[in-house]
């Protein structure tokens, strides 16, 4: 009981219940491939599942082409990524250990896979990437039940930044309280916004929470939550969206994709 009380009042006292803002939902559409994440660019949206992916019209949701691995190498696709032509997606070899990721890189156009990037074992698994500031950022994430590895727990969940060709340049941990909110599993899906700030999410609620580099040491820095319609999992913020802040997320127990403005 005095553990409970204690992790109350340490999410309490760092204001993870004292949500300022919100996600207000503008319009969904169901697809019931909808378990892993979504991302986003002008046109369309892309539905991102362990070993599939579907493209739709951001309009009114209509499926455009799909795309579903053949291989069997494939276990484990999280979030994404659209950087012109193409779509970068976080895979690992999730719940598989030794833990093992990459990025596996297709053509927005017509969904094929033309490229990947092998991290291969690394102390974590790979479910999110960005492109900001000229560098990559790839969150590795730890568990804290069946799925850990190597005798770690979800506070060994790292985001680490690249430089363009992939040498490791500098890495952080997340904030014990934040970690807590995850458990037992890790964040799920992350961007940095337009705000310079840094959004993210964990595995099951709605909320996104938003962070910021530190100014010393090696911890994140927990500036806010979001609550959202979306829960947990891959979002996007969509970029071509220039006066307002559009979070595309899904709903995975009901296969939902969710289009909200932060408010």
């Amino acid at each position: 009981m005095k553990t409970y009380f204690f992790l109350f009042l340490t999410l309490l006292a760092h204001g993870l219940w004292a949500q300022t803002q919100k996600a207000t939902e503008v319009i969904r559409f169901q697809v019931k491939e909808a378990k892993q994440g979504v991302a986003v660019d002008a046109a369309f949206f892309y539905v991102i599942n362990n070993t599939s992916i579907s493209k739709h019209t951001k309009t009114d949701g209509k499926l455009v082409k799909t795309w579903s691995d053949s291989t069997g190498i494939l276990k484990h696709l999280n979030s994404g990524l659209v950087i012109g032509n193409r779509l970068y997606c976080a895979h690992s070899n999730y719940p598989n250990k030794p833990m093992s990721s990459s990025i596996e890189i297709f053509d927005k156009n017509t969904l094929t896979h033309i490229d990947s990037h092998s991290f291969g074992f690394f102390p974590g698994s790979a479910t999110w990437i960005d492109f900001h500031e000229g560098h990559w950022w790839v969150a590795f994430a730890n568990y804290s039940d069946k799925n850990s590895d190597g005798g770690r727990d979800n506070r060994w969940t790292t985001l680490v930044k690249f430089t363009p060709q992939w040498q490791q340049v500098a890495s952080w941990g997340f904030p014990e309280f934040l970690l807590q909110s995850f458990a037992p599993k890790s964040t799920s899906g992350g961007t940095w916004g337009p705000d310079g700030k840094l959004y993210c999410t964990g595995h099951d609620k709605p909320e996104l929470y938003v962070l910021q580099l530190p100014e010393r040491g090696s911890t994140l820095v927990y500036l806010q939550t979001i609550s959202t319609p979306s829960e947990g999992q891959g979002f996007a913020i969509d970029r071509t969206q220039k006066k307002e802040v559009v979070v595309w997320g899904i709903t995975r127990n009901d296969n939902f994709v969710i289009q909200s403005r932060i408010k």
